[in-house]
C-alpha cells in the first residue's frame, strides 16, 4: 500500500523559510516521479514542483522558480520541498504525490494528508 506522509508545515513570517518533508513507503521510491501540489482555501490543486528521483530532473511552477527547492534522498525514502522567501500567496495546504503534474493536479495520484503553511506576519 502506497503511503504518503508530509510533515514540516506552520506559521512563517512573510520572508521566511520551511522545509517540507514527505516520507513515502510502500512503493520503490528510487525510480518515479514526485511531486508537490498545494490547495489554497477556496481554490483548486496548483502544481508547485515535480522530480524523478531517479535522475533528479526538476521542475517549478513559475510562481515559485528560484524561492523553492524540490529534492529527494532515495535512502530514506523522503521528498523534500526546501521554501525561502516565502510570500504571502504561498499560504495553502501542501501535498505530495506520486505521479507528475497532470496527474497531481487532477487529484489522480496517492498523495498524503498535506501540511499547512501559513505566511502571515
Amino acid at each position: 500500500e502506497v503511503q504518503l506522509v508530509e510533515s514540516g508545515g506552520g506559521l512563517v513570517q512573510p520572508g521566511g523559510s520551511l522545509r517540507l518533508s514527505c516520507a513515502a513507503s510502500g512503493f520503490t521510491f528510487r525510480y518515479v516521479v514526485m511531486s508537490w501540489v498545494r490547495q489554497a482555501p477556496g481554490k483548486g490543486l496548483e502544481w508547485v514542483s515535480w522530480i524523478h528521483t531517479g535522475i533528479s530532473k526538476t521542475d517549478y511552477a513559475d510562481s515559485v522558480k528560484g524561492r523553492f527547492t524540490i529534492s529527494a534522498d532515495n535512502a530514506k525514502n523522503t521528498l523534500y520541498l526546501q521554501m525561502n522567501s516565502l510570500k504571502s500567496e504561498d499560504t495553502a495546504v501542501y501535498y505530495c504525490v506520486l505521479g507528475g503534474p497532470s496527474t497531481a493536479v487532477a487529484g489522480l495520484g496517492p498523495k498524503g494528508q498535506g501540511t499547512q503553511v501559513t505566511v502571515s506576519s
